[in-house]
C-alpha cells in the first residue's frame, strides 16, 4: 500500500507538471494556434472514453498491476512524444497516448487499493490517495511554473520529459509490488460476469454513477472553465487572484483531509454526501455573491477565494466516501469493472462541464450561480435516495467493525459463565 501511495503521489506530481501548461505549449510555443489547443484538450477527453470501457473488463481479466504498468508506458510514450511534437499532425496522437494512458492509471490504482486494504482501512486509503494526489500535483504545478519560458520551447520539452521519466520510475516502483490474491473471472465464465450487463443490473451502482456525474460535473467540470469564466467577467477577479483561489482549495484538501477523516468515518455515507450538496449549494450562493457588484472588490475577490475553499472542503469529505463505496458495491473480481466504469462516468462530466459551463459562467451570470446550486441541491436528493439502496454496512462500513466487537464480547462471555 505504501508503494501505491508512493505512485500516486509521483504519477500527480508529473501530471502537475505538464497540465496547466498545455494549452499555452500548444497555442502559443508551438504557435499552432488556439483551435488545434482546443482540439488537444478535446483528444485528452475523447481518449479516455474510448479506452475507459475495455480497461475495466482488462483489469478483470488480467489483474490491476499488468494493466497498470501498461497504461504508465504508454503514458510515458505520449508525454514524450508530445513533448517533441511541433505540428497539429503529430501532437493530437500524441495526446491521444497521453490521454488513454493517464485515464486508464485511475481506475488499475483505485483497483490495487481496494486489494491491498479492507472494508476498515479502505476510507483512510483513498484519503490518503486523495492528500497525494493533490499534494503531487500542486508541488509539480508549482515548480512546472519555475522551470517553463514560454519563449523557449525545450523549457517546454524538459517538463514533458520530466513527466515521462516520472511514469517510467513509478513502472519501476510498481514492478517491485507483490499484490495479494484477488478474484478474478476467466476466460471461461460465463459472459454476463464481468460485464456492463452484469454491472448495469446492479441498481445501487447506477444510482452511485448518476450521483457521481452531478458531483463531478457540478465541481470539477466547473473549475477551469466556467467558475473562472464567471470569476473573471461578473466579479472582476483577476488572473493572479484565480490562482489563489485554486490554491486555497488544494490547501484546505491538504490540510483539513485527516481531521475530516475523522468526522466522516463513523457516519453513513449517503449522509455524507448529502451534507456536500448543501455545502456547495452554500459555496455557489458565495459565488453569486462575489459576482452582485454591491461589495468592494476586495471583498469579492475574498468570497471567490472562499468559494474555492469551500468546495475543497467537500472534496476532502468525498475523498474517503464515494470511491471506497464504489469497490464496497463491487462483487468478488469486479472491482475493476465498477471502478472502470465509475470513471467512465467522471470523464463524461469533465466533458460536458466546461461545455455546458463556459458560455453560461461568461455570459449569463444570474443563470449559471442559480442552475448549479439547484445541481447541488440534487446532489443531496441524489444522496438520501442512493441511501435506501445500499446495507447499512454498505452505508456505515464502522458498523460492521462494531459488530465484530460487541460479538467477540459476546463470546467472551459466553466462555467466562461456562468456566
Amino acid at each position: 500500500m505504501r508503494r501505491i501511495h508512493v505512485g500516486n503521489a509521483l504519477g500527480a506530481f508529473g501530471l502537475g507538471f505538464t497540465v496547466p501548461y498545455l494549452y499555452v505549449y500548444v497555442a502559443q510555443v508551438r504557435e499552432l494556434g488556439a483551435v488545434t489547443a482546443g482540439l488537444v484538450l478535446a483528444v485528452f477527453a475523447v481518449a479516455a472514453l474510448v479506452v475507459l470501457p475495455f480497461a475495466g473488463r482488462a483489469i478483470v481479466r488480467r489483474g490491476a498491476l499488468p494493466v497498470l504498468l501498461v497504461a504508465l508506458v504508454t503514458a510515458a510514450l505520449g508525454a514524450l512524444s508530445l513533448g517533441l511534437a511541433s505540428s497539429a499532425v503529430t501532437v493530437l496522437p500524441a495526446a491521444g497516448v497521453l490521454g488513454a494512458g493517464q485515464a486508464v492509471m485511475q481506475p488499475a490504482l483505485a483497483t490495487m487499493i481496494v486489494d491491498c486494504s479492507t472494508a476498515g482501512t479502505r476510507s483512510r486509503a483513498f484519503a490518503m490517495q486523495f492528500f497525494l494526489q493533490n499534494l503531487g500535483l500542486g508541488v509539480g504545478g508549482l515548480i512546472g511554473g519555475h522551470l517553463v519560458d514560454a519563449t523557449r520551447p525545450g523549457s517546454f520539452t524538459l517538463l514533458f520529459a520530466v513527466e515521462a521519466a516520472m511514469f517510467l520510475l513509478l513502472v519501476g516502483i510498481m514492478a517491485t509490488v507483490r499484490m495479494p490474491d484477488a478474484p478474478r473471472i476467466g476466460s471461461g465464465a460465463p459472459r454476463a460476469k464481468g460485464s456492463w450487463k452484469e454491472l448495469l443490473g446492479d441498481r445501487a451502482m447506477v444510482q452511485l454513477c448518476v450521483l457521481g456525474f452531478v458531483l463531478f460535473f457540478a465541481c470539477y467540470g466547473q473549475f477551469e472553465s466556467g467558475l473562472s469564466a464567471y470569476g473573471v467577467e461578473a466579479a472582476g477577479i483577476s488572473t493572479s487572484a484565480l490562482g489563489t483561489a485554486l490554491a486555497a482549495n488544494t490547501a484546505v484538501i491538504v490540510v483539513a483531509q485527516f481531521v475530516v477523516l475523522r468526522f466522516v468515518e463513523r457516519r453513513r455515507r449517503s449522509r455524507v454526501i448529502a451534507a456536500v450538496g448543501l455545502l456547495w449549494a452554500v459555496a455557489w450562493g458565495v459565488a453569486g455573491y462575489a459576482g452582485l457588484g454591491d461589495g468592494s472588490q476586495a471583498m469579492a475577490t475574498a468570497a471567490f477565494i472562499s468559494t474555492y475553499a469551500l468546495f475543497g472542503l467537500g472534496e476532502a469529505m468525498l475523498s474517503p466516501t464515494v470511491a471506497p463505496l464504489v469497490a464496497d458495491l463491487a462483487p468478488a473480481g469486479m472491482a475493476g469493472q465498477y471502478n472502470s466504469a465509475f470513471a467512465l462516468v467522471k470523464q463524461l462530466a469533465l466533458a460536458v462541464g466546461p461545455a455546458v459551463g463556459g458560455p453560461m459562467g461568461a455570459a449569463l451570470h444570474g443563470p449559471y450561480v442559480v442552475t448549479f446550486v439547484l445541481f447541488s441541491l440534487g446532489v443531496t436528493f441524489l444522496a438520501v435516495r442512493l441511501g435506501r439502496q445500499l446495507t447499512p454496512v454498505q452505508n456505515q462500513p464502522s458498523m460492521a467493525r462494531s459488530r465484530v466487537v460487541a460479538r467477540g464480547a459476546e463470546a467472551s462471555e459466553a466462555v467466562s459463565a461456562k468456566v
